[in-house]
């Protein structure tokens, strides 16, 4: 994620570090999946390349509903199902990602 929308800015990892005053060090590992920053990091980060990153909360944090209707298809259709999410992802990506000023 890091790697994409630093890259998506037209920015290093120098100029990324300088942005976000994070190590370039760092960053490399990151971009690589040797390390797993910390929330505040990482949202340092896409903010310095103009992304806005936002968590939310669900009341316990699992939706039952999503569970109860995979158990309730076939093999076959949760097959097909996780072929139709992974092309709906590929397809996100090509989708240029929007800055956003506020945060």
């Amino acid at each position: 994620m890091v790697r994409e929308a630093r890259t998506r800015a037209g920015l290093t990892q120098r100029a990324l570090a300088q942005r976000a005053s994070v190590p370039q060090a760092s960053i490399a590992r990151i971009e690589r999946d040797t390390i797993i920053p910390r929330f505040d990091t990482l949202e340092r980060l896409l903010f310095a390349c103009g992304v806005e990153l936002k968590a939310v909360s669900h009341a316990d944090g699992v939706d039952r509903s999503l569970i109860r209707a995979r158990l309730a298809m076939t093999p076959w259709e949760r097959h097909e199902a996780g072929i139709a999410a992974a092309r709906a992802l590929i397809a996100m990506r090509e989708i240029p990602m929007r800055a956003t000023t506020s945060r």
